[in-house]
């Protein structure tokens, strides 16, 4: 069995984070075009319940971007860096249609928008060991979604990484190609990120429908475990 671990270099930074932790095994993840207009609907569900975290007139002030921002500001990340949860309620800020990727992206990234929480899978069968969260000794090899050369996480910065590199840098900014959820995906981690207790509530409730439309829509059993400061690993 393989393990999600979050190191104690982690804590020190965010002694109050919780990390929601979803498995699902035996997924069929390709695309079918019938269920298209089904994963548009529910991005745009999202999109219209992520308005709500948006009340600020500057989108730079409402309370999911300014607790992100500050979270970011305690360690080394690469200039432009953003949370997950910021890129996606900046393109709702925009009006702009969020389009069907594959099916377990499609129900995260839906997810994300209607409880304005971080949210990320890999691919398990991809993995290299175990998986981790935790500060960077800096050179951890990483290729970005859409790039060709190797771009390494930074000394200090907080990704996810496993024995071959890093996975996910900056908590939940960018995501590699190596470990990233396709088409071809039958077992998946996912991954809710909250750093204080009012994201932690929203987060919970994330995690329950999450697993009710995974469970729906891929006929599968998920299962779910939290991690804290006093419980930092979990088998998967």
């Amino acid at each position: 069995m393989k393990k999600i671990k979050v190191d104690e270099n982690f804590w020190e930074l965010f002694p109050n984070a919780e990390l929601f932790v979803v498995t699902a095994t035996g997924l069929n993840n390709h695309v079918n075009e019938a269920e298209d207009a089904y994963f548009a609907d529910l991005l745009a569900q999202g999109k219209k319940e992520a308005q709500k975290f948006l009340t600020a007139e500057t989108f730079s002030q409402n309370d999911v971007i300014q607790e992100w921002r500050q979270a970011f500001s305690q360690f080394k990340t690469k200039k432009g860096a953003r949370s997950s949860i910021e890129a996606l309620l900046k393109r709702a800020s925009q009006d702009r249609t969020f389009n069907p990727i594959n099916p377990l992206v499609d129900i995260y990234n839906s997810i994300s928008l209607k409880y304005a929480v971080p949210c990320g899978g890999e691919d398990i069968q991809a993995l290299a060991g175990d998986l981790h969260l935790g500060k960077a000794k800096g050179g951890e090899s990483f290729k970005p979604l859409g790039a060709d050369e190797d771009a390494p996480a930074l000394p200090d910065e907080i990704i996810y990484y496993d024995e071959k590199g890093a996975v996910c840098r900056c908590f939940n900014w960018r995501e590699a190609q190596r470990t990233m959820l396709q088409e071809q995906t039958t077992d998946a981690i996912l991954v809710i990120e909250a750093i204080n207790e009012v994201q932690a509530q929203r987060a919970q409730a994330a995690t329950a429908e999450l697993q009710q439309l995974i469970e729906t829509y891929f006929e599968v059993k998920t299962r779910s475990a939290t991690l804290t400061k006093a419980t930092p690993e979990q088998e998967f």
